[in-house]
């Protein structure tokens, strides 16, 4: 469908949609305008979506759903306000604007946040209490709760959150339809991710596997690639002989793990160092522990790093992962969950001596065992010299203030290429089907599928999460046989195996030889929101919603969670529906503080926004927002919404002075052709007749086609760039140009053709301005317009150009030139601007001579000049001009 036929039939569904209009007040204010507007448009209805609408005239967005674990703050109201200006941009054009509104609020923030806030933990092996109260002051030492509890108190602190993040949107004017909302641990949300599961794993793209696992010991959890970041951390290369098992000499290496030596399995160097090339296939043996280990080569080893070979331990770092696998090493695990070397020590330690060095290190921290281990090699001989200390990256989770460790776990996995090179294709193809806005931000999509790993880990050891919906056979002696899991059937959802029974079992089976017990773990965040569309869009439960709103028009999103949220969301549509989940990304850049650094909370130089909207208004802030290119870093600028609130100021006291030209003092009543422009009528063209009229609508037509085709692609900056640069000179010149013709004082030719323009023009600048500034813009278009303007169509610049009638727009700027030169001689003499010259000469070449010379009486009068003369000359617009003497003093 065409737009203009969208256009037409949007505007005829909305021609009641607000109150007749209002009188023009005598003090236009903002005082009052959030709350007014905001009130009318939730009463009203304004941006309800019309799901009855075909899909071609649909435009869907995957609106990010914020974390629920506290405050939003200003980084929110940035990208949040970008996504807002397309949806208002795409239904000013005609389509009806699928805009929900979701809320993140499962996994670690919320759990962190509720222990904080009443100062409990999550203890499952506590039972339920239907009557337990939350202390009303927190103590030191957390209260241990059921798991069910918990997750109560989960549910009660985040829909007081999700309300408090409701009432700052809306103060901010998002025009999010408010009755398409939905919380990634609802009862819709847990359903359609068990579904997905399901059926990922009857695809066999889900799968249970026991792995070496990225794991934070703070946690006690699981942790994906997508979830890591390195951090430079202080360390010590520690410098280790390993006897040779043949008695001749020892070899030498450096690491910054002591503590893992009894995990060692091999030593390895690469293939082609000649150093080592005689120690292939020999083996040495640990200090303090004498276990007997190979030496291997292996691409992945450093020549050029400490002595060129080093010791490989199950498990210090992810290159160790890939050693063991690839090299069919064993596994000697030491790390437990808690982050403690295990009570007892690996098998292979046999040895008296073995077992009492173990026995040294058994239950420690990481840290202590450390310590304590270098004081044994100190004592033994083995340890070379003293360490040397270094600063290297360390791996952490990216919300936790632990470095990871690696230990065996059973988890639930889900194939997105890193193991697969022909779905890593498919998916590196997907991205290139992909419109990404900026353009660039593609490559950080393909360098991540590019750099895959393995596949992605969704299990999490959590409360607050979906669970999974499986559960396991017990045999006799009480294990869980994972091969065979029992699977929820998909109209049983959503359930909770940890409470629900599978089919054929009682509760009383619960947990004992022979009956079943249910997956404890949960999904990761990402494998919920991930699946954001199928969600908001009905997916599975509503599905003729789901056919007019998917695939998606657009996902939003910042550039860091390229790799989590918009690649993770690829890979469940792909699987699924075969298919991109949108057609469009729109990628925006982060905030940064004074210093130039990232806006966070963890780094604690955070903004809340809501001072900032009472204080400068939401049109303001909004300003400051929209300036902020795509996909650019942004510094936080509290001058730009200062300037942001001006520009909304002057849009009102322009608009009352335009309409009292146009309408007459008192008089709101205008031609419906004249006063919107929507289309270029017989009445509207017959009274645009005066040149500078033209022009000036020329010169509009060329700022829409520009905002039409910068929003068109995703720039709404550039939008607004240029509608604010022409409606600056729309009131500093062109408004006195004609404002003295348009009293009457040329005749009521010359008067109409100004008045007309003046409302067409005020029209369409209130159009283009209404994305951007959408409470200042209603006000005024309330004072003579009935309907939102929101719901108004988006100006066109056909009907413009047929009203200019191929004027030339280079005649306002030519005009406007001349006017500023006008205004300066006058300054510069320090008198008033309404001071009359006497004359002014203006040389320029013919071509500009002619532009000017159809619009010299509106010069005249505007720049109250007695004898105005053109005279041919150079390529230089040049104005000299004699002010007419003053009168003398009494």
């Amino acid at each position: 469908m065409s737009t203009d036929d969208a256009q037409g039939t949007a505007a005829a569904s909305i021609e009641a949609a607000q109150p007749a209009t209002r009188a023009i007040p005598a003090k236009p204010s903002l005082d009052g305008v959030e709350e007014r507007w905001s009130a009318v448009w939730q009463d009203q209805q304004t941006y309800r979506f019309d799901r009855t609408v075909e899909r071609a005239r649909v435009y869907s967005i995957d609106t990010p759903p914020p974390t629920v674990s506290g405050s939003l703050h200003v980084g929110h109201v940035f990208s949040y306000t970008h996504t807002d200006l397309i949806a208002r941009y795409q239904r000013m054009r005609g389509f009806e604007v699928f805009y929900p509104m979701g809320f993140d609020d499962n996994g670690l923030p919320t759990e962190r946040r509720v222990q904080n806030y009443f100062g409990v933990r999550c203890d499952p092996s506590v039972q339920y209490d239907p009557e337990f109260t939350p202390p009303a002051k927190p103590g030191k030492e957390q209260i241990p709760i059921s798991r069910r509890n918990f997750v109560e108190l989960c549910e009660e602190l985040t829909l007081e959150d999700e309300k408090g993040f409701e009432e700052l949107w809306r103060r901010l004017g998002l025009s999010v339809d408010w009755t398409q909302t939905y919380a990634t641990i609802d009862t819709r949300s847990r359903a359609v991710a068990q579904r997905a599961f399901l059926r990922n794993y009857a695809r066999g793209n889900a799968y249970l596997a026991e792995a070496p696992t990225l794991w934070d010991v703070t946690f006690r959890t699981a942790v994906a690639q997508a979830e890591l970041e390195d951090r430079e951390r202080p360390g010590a290369y520690y410098t280790i002989g390993f006897p040779r098992s043949s008695g001749d000499g020892e070899v030498i290496i450096e690491t910054t793990r002591p503590e893992l030596l009894p995990a060692c399995v091999a030593l390895v160097a690469h293939p082609e160092d000649e150093r080592y090339q005689p120690l292939f296939g020999k083996t040495v043996r640990t200090p303090l522990f004498g276990v007997e280990v190979p030496v291997v080569a292996h691409r992945l080893a450093a020549p050029d790093k400490g002595s060129g070979i080093a010791m490989i331990c199950t498990f210090g770092d992810l290159t160790d992962v890939i050693w063991w696998r690839e090299l069919s090493l064993p596994a000697r695990a030491v790390i437990g969950r808690d982050g403690r070397l295990l009570a007892d020590p690996p098998a292979a330690i046999d040895s008296d001596a073995g077992r009492a060095a173990y026995a040294e290190l058994a239950s420690k921290t990481v840290h202590a065992a450390k310590t304590r281990i270098v004081e044994l090699l100190r004592e033994s001989g083995a340890l070379k010299g003293e360490p040397r200390s270094i600063e290297h990256p360390v791996k952490f989770y990216e919300k936790g203030d632990r470095p990871l460790e690696i230990v065996s776990t059973r988890q639930w996995y889900l194939r997105n290429g890193g193991r697969d090179e022909e779905l890593r294709a498919e998916l590196r193809a997907r991205g290139a089907q992909l419109n990404w806005h900026p353009p660039h931000m593609r490559v950080r999509y393909e360098n991540w599928v590019d750099g895959l790993n393995g596949d992605w880990l969704i299990s999490r050891q959590r409360f607050f999460g979906v669970p999974f919906p499986v559960w396991y056979e017990l045999d006799e002696d009480g294990e869980p046989r994972y091969e065979s899991p029992i699977l929820a059937a998909e109209d049983s959802l959503p359930l909770d195996p940890s409470t629900d029974a599978p089919p054929g079992y009682t509760a009383a089976q619960r947990d004992v030889p022979g009956g079943f017990t249910g997956d404890p773990d949960v999904m990761d965040t990402w494998a919920t929101s991930s699946l954001t569309p199928q969600i908001a869009g009905g997916w599975s439960y509503d599905e003729d919603l789901f056919a007019r709103v998917f695939p998606m028009d657009l996902r939003p999103q910042a550039h860091e969670i390229i790799r989590t949220w918009l690649f993770s969301t690829v890979v469940r549509s792909h699987e699924e529906h075969g298919a991109l989940p949108w057609s469009d990304a729109a990628i925006s850049g982060w905030i940064l503080d004074p210093d130039r650094k990232k806006m966070s909370k963890s780094k604690g130089n955070v903004v809340t926004p809501m001072g900032l909207l009472k204080e400068h208004g939401s049109d303001g802030v909004r300003y400051w927002a929209a300036s902020g290119r795509p996909g650019t870093d942004t510094a936080f600028d509290v001058g730009q919404m200062k300037i942001g609130r001006r520009l909304a100021i002057k849009i009102l006291n322009a608009s009352r002075f335009a309409l009292g030209i146009v309408g007459g003092e008192g008089d709101t009543v205008l031609p419906a052709g004249i006063a919107t422009g929507d289309a270029a009528d017989e009445a509207t063209l017959a009274a645009v007749t005066e040149p500078l009229d033209r022009a000036l609508l020329a010169s509009l037509a060329d700022v829409v086609d520009q905002a039409t085709a910068a929003f068109d692609g995703y720039d709404y900056a550039r939008a607004l760039e240029v509608t604010e640069s022409f409606f600056w000179t729309f009131c500093d010149d062109y408004v006195e140009l004609v404002k003295g013709r348009a009293y009457g004082g040329a005749g009521e030719t010359g008067a109409a053709s100004a008045r007309a323009t003046l409302a067409v023009a005020l029209s369409t600048l209130l159009r283009l301005f209404a994305p951007f500034l959408p409470f200042v813009t209603e006000e005024v278009w309330s004072w003579w317009q009935a309907g939102s303007v929101h719901r108004a169509r988006w100006p066109e610049a056909p009907q413009l150009r047929k009203l200019a009638e191929a004027a030339p727009a280079r005649q306002l700027e030519v005009v406007g030139v001349v006017l500023s030169a006008v205004r300066r001689a006058k300054s510069e003499a320090k008198v008033s601007m309404k001071a009359e010259v006497a004359s002014a000469r203006i040389t320029a070449e013919p071509d500009v001579l002619a532009l000017l010379e159809p619009v010299g009486a509106d010069l005249r009068n505007a720049g109250s000049i007695a004898d105005l003369t053109l005279a041919a000359g150079t390529s230089e617009i040049t104005v000299t001009v004699e002010l007419a003497p003053r009168p003398a003093a009494v």
